[in-house]
């Protein structure tokens, strides 16, 4: 499904201890180790990957097409093509996805919204689907 499209490289680091407040544009591939304050977005009609690390913290709307989530997202992530998370991913806000892989240990505190296909692509959520959306609060301290 997602093995005939070639992966962008990723040409741009925002490094570990680095803070940067506003709003983030980029294209191609971008990996973040730091902090943004502020929002993430790829440019449109691009494909795009947005590696957000272990380390890393975003408060902020993030919009990319692949999506990998290893750190804290404060604020509503959306990916057009593939929304990975990762065993450390926080996310406090909605998210919005084509296609999603969650591993044990990430956590979503918000709406999950399924856009379907090229077709849903730039539609509102709630367009796209006449369904409930779900809640989800995952956190593992099950007693």
């Amino acid at each position: 499904m997602f093995g005939s499209k070639k992966q962008p490289a990723i040409r741009s680091l925002i490094g570990e201890g680095t803070v940067i407040q506003g709003t983030l544009r980029f294209s191609d591939g971008l990996r973040i180790d730091g902090e943004i304050q502020g929002d993430v977005i790829a440019s449109a009609n691009d494909t795009s990957i947005l590696v957000i690390s272990e380390k890393a913290k975003v408060t902020g709307t993030v919009k990319a097409g692949h999506v990998i989530i290893n750190g804290t997202v404060i604020g509503p992530v959306e990916s057009n093509h593939l929304l990975e998370l990762q065993p450390k991913a926080h996310i406090q806000g909605d998210v919005v996805y084509e296609a999603l892989e969650m591993h044990q240990g990430a956590t979503i505190e918000g709406a999950l919204h399924r856009i379907s296909g090229s077709a849903g692509r730039g539609v509102a959520p709630a367009l796209v689907e006449d369904k409930p959306s779900l809640k989800l609060l995952a956190t593992g301290n099950d007693k």
